[in-house]
């Protein structure tokens, strides 16, 4: 066991200090990126070649199987650099959840790349109607279209939520759910992502028409609880709440990163009409340590909500509580980390508002990152509820 603890711990540290050697590029490439609007292909496979990609699911299932707080960890670092690099990453690594639940033969066909690039949508917004393919193989005609699609113009394998019509309701009357696992010539990606914020994160939408596709490219939900990968902890943390860890965890990076570009601007920026630097105001010294205080105590919370969430994953289910604590902390490190990036934003001025300047992408990101469902003020209202209501519905949660 100490071993594998160790094994664990140095892997961890490798991802960590290769994020911290990537921001000076994502910075430098920012401006590309945004006019992408997608990350350039080269940086993708370049950052898949690094195992950014893998981090989340076991060794077993590709990945290098690191714990959740040290995916999102990995998300913040690099989201100093770039939050659209982050993001397609961690929607990389999350996307490859469902590989637990795919035919041994499939998943060896989408690990055939170990440098793969994977997207997907979690959300149910097509339908796999069973039927039969060339010389009678089993299959499912998939139709579709799935939007916020992170990462897919750079992706060798694209997955979208389905309902099955299997024949056999899952329960009480409803169809059991699934995700169909698309190669990009099989879909249709559209150029609709023309937005302020997280540009290069390629989130277009895409859509399958009448797509035939064999019957192992149809993942289950519910075959991961026949896995043998069912008992790792992984599959016992929320859902949801693993889910949106990473987008909190990407805009305290973002927040971090505009803290420091003030004080790196204020040293030498001398406002008009003034004799000092920007940075020998006291109104500054007083938002700058404002903003680290929220930052850090936010960041507190996240990562004591992910421990707690973590250990208690070792040995069973969340209950309520975890969830709840892991979506509202997640949640307050969206909003305050937005709160953060338009302080810094107005604390230096004009030299904010230019699209080169860091400061402004990070505001842009953070606000397009806040409207996120996961993350939304929404989110509070849900958890609120159930303090009030014993039988409100916790299944978002």
């Amino acid at each position: 066991m100490a071993e594998t603890d160790a094994a664990d711990s140095a892997a961890s540290d490798k991802m960590l200090a290769l994020a911290a050697e990537w921001i000076p590029t994502l910075k430098e490439r920012g401006v590309e990126i945004d006019r992408l609007r997608q990350l350039p292909q080269d940086l993708a496979e370049t950052l898949a070649a690094d195992g950014f990609y893998r981090t989340l699911v076991p060794p077993a299932l590709g990945g290098m199987g690191l714990s959740p707080a040290v995916v999102a960890e990995i998300s913040e670092v690099l989201a100093m650099g770039n939050a659209s690099a982050a993001w397609c990453t961690f929607i990389g690594s999350t996307s490859q959840i469902m590989f637990a639940a795919l035919e041994p033969a499939q998943l060896a066909e989408v690990l055939e790349n170990p440098k793969v690039i994977t997207a997907g949508v979690f959300a149910h917004s097509g339908t796999a109607t069973p039927a039969p393919g060339p010389h009678g193989a089993d299959g499912y005609v998939v139709n579709g279209r799935w939007a916020w699609a992170s990462g897919s113009h750079n992706a060798e394998w694209i997955s979208g939520g389905v309902q099955i019509d299997s024949g056999t309701p899952s329960d009480a009357g409803q169809p059991a759910l699934g995700r169909a696992f698309f190669r990009p010539e099989d879909i249709v990606l559209h150029d609709d992502w023309h937005t302020s914020g997280l540009r290069g994160s390629g989130s277009s939408t895409f859509e399958a028409d009448g797509i035939w596709l064999p019957s192992d490219r149809i993942a289950y939900e519910r075959a991961i609880l026949k896995s043998p990968h069912a008992a790792q902890p992984l599959y016992r943390m929320p859902l949801f709440g693993l889910l949106a860890l990473p987008i909190g965890a990407i805009a305290l990076g973002m927040a971090r990163a505009c803290i420091d570009e003030v004080i790196e601007v204020a040293t030498s920026k001398v406002p008009q009409g003034s004799r000092r630097t920007l940075g020998q105001r006291p109104s500054l010294h007083s938002a700058v340590a404002v903003a680290d205080t929220e930052v850090r105590a936010a960041r507190t919370l996240l990562y004591a909500e992910i421990g707690a969430a973590w250990e208690r994953a070792q040995h069973r289910l969340a209950d309520l509580e975890i969830r709840r604590n892991l979506r509202t902390a997640t949640t307050h490190a969206m909003q305050t980390s937005l709160r953060v990036a338009q302080s810094m934003n107005s604390a230096v001025g004009g030299t904010a508002v230019f699209e080169a300047s860091p400061l402004q992408r990070h505001l842009r990101d953070a606000q397009t990152a806040s409207a996120h469902f996961m993350v939304a003020m929404p989110v509070m209202e849900l958890t609120g509820r159930t303090f009030f209501d014993p039988d409100a519905d916790t299944s978002g949660l």
